[in-house]
């Protein structure tokens, strides 16, 4: 049980990775606050969960006020907030030709403002606590790909408060920061824009060996798993640091020669 006694909230939970990180966290012993847009889907995992460990929040995190609910729904539960899980995210496509002030706003404000303020309004439990910010980034924080402008930006912006914060806060008060950068994961939102994109309902089943050399894509319980070591105590000191988890490396991988997409089968 590694994080027996935990409270932990995890933006973004009534699906994909978020749900895997709160079903994991429970596993491990954490009670845990759900929160997403999904008022169904969250009904549903809290029937999993129990409510003697989960309660359910829903809510859009760039709604002001937002941040400090989810904060006081953790205290008012269970008396205390250890650690926060950012994951909730808006993954849409965009390039510099689509892309325009408001359409950019919002995916920041999402993507990189609420997590922000989320920290900001957690930071006097977490201090108390000697508490844990792990942000949920993207591969795309790198560089990112084309028709994913808007988001790539946000999780680079993710990834250097992470940094800053990372050291900052754990020189300071003891708080420590990390991320995780997943690659390509088979969540429901994926399959389902990957449909709309025009491919085939089956279309994660034959991956072409340069988009997943494995034969496969991520699972979100692959990323929960490596999430709880960041949660625990067995992370010991460590703060400020952003791992890639992907099946190549991101940097310095050689172009794969065929680069034409995905194709529907």
């Amino acid at each position: 049980m590694r994080l027996k006694g935990k409270v932990i909230l995890v933006t973004g939970s009534t699906m994909g990775i978020g749900k895997a990180i709160a079903q994991r966290a429970v596993a491990e012993g954490a009670k845990v606050i759900i929160h997403g847009l999904e008022q169904e889907l969250g009904l549903k995992v809290l029937e999993e969960l129990g409510t003697e460990n989960a309660v359910l929040h829903i809510q859009d995190l760039s709604m002001d006020g937002s941040a400090q609910q989810l904060v006081e729904l953790a205290i008012k539960t269970w008396g205390k907030l250890d650690s926060v899980v950012n994951n909730a995210a808006l993954v849409v496509s965009s390039s510099i030709e689509n892309t325009d002030k408001a359409f950019l706003e919002k995916v920041l404000q999402v993507n990189t403002i609420a997590p922000f303020l989320l920290i900001q309004s957690a930071l006097p439990q977490l201090i108390k606590n000697k508490g844990v910010i792990l942000n949920i980034g993207s591969v795309n924080a790198w560089s990112g790909e084309p028709n994913l402008l808007a988001y790539s930006i946000s999780k680079g912006a993710l990834m250097t408060m992470t940094r800053n914060l990372g050291d900052a806060l754990h020189r300071e008060n003891g708080v420590r920061v990390n991320q995780i950068n997943p690659g390509w994961v088979l969540t429901e939102k994926e399959m389902e824009r990957k449909k709309q994109q025009g491919l085939a309902a089956n279309w994660f089943e034959d991956l072409p060996a340069r988009y997943a050399p494995a034969g496969r894509i991520l699972w979100p319980e692959e990323i929960a798993a490596a999430a709880i070591y960041w949660l625990s105590n067995e992370s010991g000191p460590i703060s400020g640091q952003v791992v890639d988890l992907e099946q190549y490396p991101m940097i310095g991988r050689n172009a794969p020669k065929d680069t034409s997409t995905i194709s529907s089968k």
